[in-house]
């Protein structure tokens, strides 16, 4: 083996090694970085109340003269769910649940008492963009679980709050708000206490457990279960342009347009889809340029190379230094790749800790294992090429 490193040294070029491992190392680079930086955007993208998300449709019925008065409806009929429900771009439909009862709010902010009337609904647990164990109600409690719109914040801190001059207030102090609800129909008035449990991105509108929507529908309800009026759509296309065509050729309105938020996140998926093609290039490059090295190496040595075949020589160990050369300068260039990636992602970190609060980013793991197995499948590349170009020049002593 040390005659053979020997040989290899005699004719090896420093600028083709050194042009192969800055090619390398660029590529590997923009490869490991667009997989991270990627991974570690989608947790802002996934969040359940992230502001990304666009892949949740709260479709309504455009409201027109005839339901102004009162000879239209616009609820969703049983037939018009089902037909939704089998369209190509949809995951899955749920339908918004009313309360059918008078519901008011009280308040205590600053010394101020504030009362209004409100409105109650539920939708499926599974779309909820609030995660919490406190979701739950069982007929007869006082306590009833609430997510608030997060704008319903927004507006008192940067509207009420400021033109009535009181105090303005975090999330955390909101949470902690206690909200008297008065609850009164069919002949029935009760007191109940509002805890509100979590903030929605996704839902603007008042939720309660569907559990308690059941029992106080029963209880202080008309009679009679309504048609949904709003339903939730969860999209695995949000800018499939099928989806507005849709939308419009039944008169269906998406509020808030969701539609735009998952955009972004498709634009995305193209934007680290494209870095990544850039670095597989850069990659490939600097596999033909170290092939090219070899095998420039192969011809200067071609002669000293048949010799060793007929000393008796193994065509597999004659091309053993030659995969180890090539073998330890992929694996320096992972690791020189590695290091330049953690040193950008230590500083886009700190940007989208910013976005999002209780930001956590993706582990690195499937980078690695990237990375790794990029390197393993260059170098076992070139040790097929180098291999061939042997047994060739074993087939001609022959």
């Amino acid at each position: 083996m040390t005659l053979l490193w020997k040989l290899l040294r005699s004719h090896l070029s420093v600028a083709q090694t050194v042009g192969f491992a800055l090619a390398g190392v660029v590529g590997m680079t923009i490869v490991l970085t667009s997989v991270q930086a990627y991974r570690d955007v989608m947790p802002v993208f996934d969040a359940p109340d992230s502001f990304m998300r666009g892949d949740y449709l709260v479709l309504s019925k455009r409201v027109g003269a005839l339901q102004t008065i009162g000879l239209g409806s616009s609820d969703f009929t049983p037939g018009e769910l089902e037909e939704l429900k089998g369209q190509p771009f949809v995951r899955d439909v749920g339908a918004f649940t009313p309360a059918n009862y008078r519901v008011k709010g009280t308040v205590g902010m600053g010394g101020v008492q504030l009362s209004t009337y409100l409105f109650f609904e539920a939708v499926p647990d599974r779309f909820l963009d609030v995660a919490s164990g406190k979701w739950k109600y069982e007929p007869g409690d006082g306590d009833i679980p609430i997510i608030i719109p997060r704008n319903y914040l927004n507006l008192y801190n940067y509207g009420f709050a400021k033109s009535q001059g009181l105090p303005q207030i975090s999330e955390g102090i909101f949470q902690r708000v206690s909200l008297g609800i008065e609850v009164a129909g069919n002949g029935r008035t009760e007191q109940f206490r509002g805890r509100i449990v979590g903030l929605s991105n996704r839902l603007n509108t008042i939720l309660v457990p569907e559990s308690f929507i059941r029992w106080s529908n029963g209880r202080f309800g008309q009679g009679g279960e309504k048609q949904a009026s709003r339903v939730i759509v969860e999209t695995d296309r949000p800018v499939d342009a099928a989806i507005s065509a849709y939308l419009d050729g039944k008169g269906y309105e998406a509020e808030g347009d969701r539609r735009d938020s998952g955009k972004a996140a498709y634009f995305l998926q193209l934007a680290a889809g494209g870095l990544g093609g850039v670095g597989l290039v850069f990659s490939v490059m600097s596999f033909y340029i170290l092939m090219l090295s070899i095998f420039l190496l192969l011809q200067k040595n071609s002669a000293k190379l048949e010799n060793l075949l007929l000393l008796g020589y193994a065509p597999g160990r004659v091309a053993r230094p030659y995969w180890l050369l090539t073998l330890w300068l992929n694996l320096g260039v992972l690791v020189v790749a590695v290091v330049l990636s953690w040193l950008v992602r230590m500083w886009y970190l700190p940007e989208l800790a910013a976005l999002q609060e209780g930001y956590a980013p993706a582990g690195v793991g499937v980078t690695w294992v990237c990375g790794i197995g990029l390197a393993l499948l260059l170098s076992l590349s070139n040790g097929i090429a180098i291999r061939r170009r042997i047994d060739t020049l074993n087939r001609k002593r022959s």
